[in-house]
């Protein structure tokens, strides 16, 4: 019996789409996938169906390598409504207490998410996709059911209070992966004695790529140049890896060293960085993929195009 043919075509490279709200990160991955009549693709982490903002979708072989990017720090907008607390913790669920704002001042909400900067314990929401005994949490949820959760550490960078317009407060936040926005918002609720849910989120970076550096592009550019061009138009919107990778200092290998590397085998590199990833070019520039230097100094593949 024969391999079976890949649908679709053989298409490479990251797109930045910015997510409409009202649908799932994997509704919109499909949708693009679609758009593009890609073979592969993948999302870098989900976000809510809430959510607006920086989806970046990995086409072709860079989802081999979207873990950089599910790794990388976040940064969003939020809007929280103070004194309504939901079940879910954002507009979509239902409303399960509520508590007057008025006398909330600038200052207070000042000190109250100064506390929240830094190195904190965050515990996963119910809703959400984390697993429990190989269940998701938002499917016991969702059943009525409430199990005991471990506290993950993450890191708020930088914490910014853009405006107060009582009952809302909008925020900036640059944080590390892991982070629910969802929770510091109740959490800020919670400190200011009044409840507090998400009413509008939108993310505005992942690692290297940030709003008003990079742009986006919507579904509906998408669709619009997809339609009048066709899908291979498409692909002059997508940007090389390498832009995900640019924090990672570039090594060039002989083609001896590119050759054993590509067998799985840690190659020695004069003048390579003493530690760290690596970003791997052959000697007409290729690029191969990523690399790590071992203790030795050695390179050692990690992932590979």
């Amino acid at each position: 019996m024969g391999r079976r043919r890949k649908q679709g075509r053989e298409v490479n490279g990251i797109l930045l789409l910015d997510k409409p709200s009202g649908i799932s990160s994997n509704h919109a991955l499909q949708r693009v996938k679609r758009l593009y009549n890609a073979q592969k693709a993948g999302h870098t982490g989900s976000l809510d169906p809430l959510a607006t903002g920086l989806l970046p979708l990995c086409l072709g072989y860079t989802t081999k390598f979207s873990a950089f990017l599910l790794d990388a720090d976040k940064r969003y907008r939020v809007r929280v409504r103070l004194g309504e607390t939901t079940e879910t913790a954002d507009a979509e669920g239902e409303v399960i207490a509520t508590a007057p704002v008025d006398g909330i001042t600038e200052a207070q909400v000042l000190e109250v998410i100064s506390h929240f900067i830094g190195e904190i314990e965050q515990l996963p929401p119910m809703y959400s996709a984390v697993k429990h005994e190989g269940q998701r949490l938002y499917k016991l949820a969702r059943e009525g059911k409430e199990v005991e959760r471990t506290p993950r550490q993450i890191t708020i960078h930088r914490l910014d209070l853009l405006e107060l317009a009582l009952p809302d407060i909008e925020l900036d936040v640059h944080c590390t992966k892991g982070t629910y926005v969802r929770t510091l918002a109740e959490d800020i609720g919670k400190q200011l004695g009044c409840g507090g849910h998400v009413s509008a989120l939108r993310r505005t970076g992942v690692g290297p790529y940030i709003e008003g550096e990079t742009d986006f592009v919507t579904m509906a550019e998408l669709e619009a140049q997809a339609e009048a061009q066709g899908p291979e138009s498409l692909d002059a919107l997508l940007l090389p890896l390498e832009t995900t990778l640019g924090h990672c200092p570039a090594v060039r290998l002989s083609a001896n060293s590119a050759f054993y590397l590509g067998q799985g085998q840690p190659v020695l590199v004069p003048q390579a960085p003493t530690e760290g990833l690596v970003r791997l070019y052959d000697v007409s520039d290729r690029f191969l993929g990523v690399g790590e230097i071992l203790d030795d100094g050695r390179v050692q593949p990690k992932r590979l195009v």
